[in-house]
């Protein structure tokens, strides 16, 4: 079991992401072995962690899973690492309730983590001395040990800072990250950009490690981290005997958005996991079902396009019956076209509608699905209700034909505000977000689903 830090912060937006990432690869580059968690819902973030710590990053979410689930995914995946990093969410007390149930600050009461909270330091002298102590006395159960100042102006202002925590409070001040431009990853309206998009996402992440290595103090990390408790259970997992099934993944520059746990949840329940390149490939491998997850298909609309030949072959494969799940991204793409301004590029063309990108979110956040009679799967239960995520820009329009839906959405907007979960044939299509947890399994579902439609 490793020891843990929670890296948080005092608002969204102070460069936590990067300090994590910085973290992650500057003590894998020691030889350590680095286990990222990411609270809340989230695709990018995790990507990059993942890839700055050589391992996957795993998500934990108040929303869609127990307590005992979170702690069970902190254990089993942290059980082999020296240490382990979880990203928090927004600021420490920010949530979505008046009690804080869902902050990052109950996840670390919860998980018994210290935390080291990041600064943005832009504009700040003596002030930074009164947040730290207003952020100590809020809840005095949760343990911040350390502070990491970012986006310095300069060496004095550094100084001052010091000189003001030290003077003031008990909370040991880690390291001055100094304002440079060569550390920001470029953004986009959900977040970073991808680091599946970024071709020099490793030059990048290169380039943060060096800069956290030389000024963050990582011995006292690693001593700090090892003040954390050590008493984490992991829950038991279980592994189907039945017949295993080749189930495709549509994964690449532009769809990137999965879940890790997810895909390991589809493993165990006997799918054989078969990469697909939507830009590359002309043809579908030999599958049982297809999995298309989330990404940004308006960044390569034309590309998208332009690989008719597997376009079509996707669409003559769900008319003949291959179960096919889709998410947002995947929903998208399977669309009539995608429109984006004054560019309209073709899409697969399974789905009568169009997809119009907007300026503004047309669903985001959390939201509550209800399943109704036309769920293709196997083991549906009447009228079950649980918890998912969504986040799209773009909205299905000019719908040629009646659509049946798969959820009721009670909370959130889904396809129309009313409904999401396209069914078309064998196809669920949806702009929601799934996660495999206990509340909802989807993965072993669709995986029956396959094998019952193997052909």
């Amino acid at each position: 079991m490793s020891s843990r830090l929670l890296i948080s912060a005092a608002h969204k937006s102070s460069g936590k992401t990067t300090i994590t990432l910085g973290l992650c690869a500057a003590l894998e580059a020691r030889g350590l072995t680095v286990q990222p968690f990411k609270k809340g819902p989230d695709y990018i973030d995790p990507m990059w962690l993942g890839q700055a710590a050589g391992r996957p990053c795993h998500n934990l979410d108040f929303h869609c899973m127990s307590h005992a689930e979170l702690l069970s995914t902190v254990g089993h995946y942290s059980s082999d690492a020296d240490i382990a990093l979880i990203e928090g969410n927004k600021g420490l007390y920010d949530g979505l309730d008046l009690h804080g149930s869902n902050s990052n600050a109950a996840l670390a009461n919860l998980t018994n983590t210290p935390v080291i909270l990041v600064l943005d330091a832009r504009g700040m002298t003596r002030g930074i001395a009164p947040l730290i102590l207003g952020y100590q006395a809020f809840d005095p159960d949760i343990r911040i040990v350390g502070v990491i100042l970012n986006q310095l102006g300069g060496h004095r202002h550094e100084a001052k800072l010091r000189a003001v925590i030290e003077h003031y409070t008990d909370v040991p001040v880690l390291g001055g990250v100094q304002h440079n431009t060569a550390l920001e990853i470029m953004e986009r309206h959900l977040g970073l950009i991808p680091s599946n998009e970024e071709s020099t996402a490793s030059t990048r992440i290169g380039i943060i490690r060096q800069a956290i290595a030389e000024q963050i103090d990582l011995e006292q990390v690693l001593t700090l981290a090892e003040t954390a408790p050590l008493d984490f259970k992991p829950l038991p997992v279980t592994t189907t005997t039945a017949a295993r099934v080749r189930i495709g993944i549509i994964r690449d520059a532009v769809f990137g958005f999965y879940y890790p746990d997810d895909l390991a949840a589809l493993e165990r329940a006997g799918a054989q996991l078969v990469m697909i390149d939507s830009l590359q490939d002309q043809a579908l491998p030999p599958i049982d079902g297809l999995f298309i997850g989330g990404g940004f298909p308006e960044s390569r609309m034309a590309d998208l396009e332009a690989n008719a030949a597997l376009r079509s072959e996707i669409r003559t494969a769900i008319n003949n019956g291959l179960p096919v799940y889709a998410e947002c991204g995947g929903l998208m793409y399977l669309s009539r076209s995608l429109q984006r301004g004054d560019q309209c590029n073709e899409m697969v063309g399974i789905i009568p509608g169009d997809c119009i990108m907007h300026e503004r979110p047309q669903g985001r956040g959390y939201v509550h699905l209800r399943e109704t009679g036309h769920m293709p799967w196997p083991g549906t239960r009447a009228r079950v209700e649980f918890a998912a995520h969504e986040f799209h820009y773009s909205s299905l329009e000019n719908i040629t034909e009646p659509l049946e839906f798969a959820y009721e959405v009670t909370r959130g907007t889904g396809v129309d505000g009313h409904n999401d979960g396209i069914v078309i044939h064998n196809l669920l299509a949806c702009y929601s977000h799934l996660r495999d947890t206990q509340q909802y399994r989807w993965a072993g579902r669709f995986t029956d689903f396959v094998r019952q439609n193997r052909h």
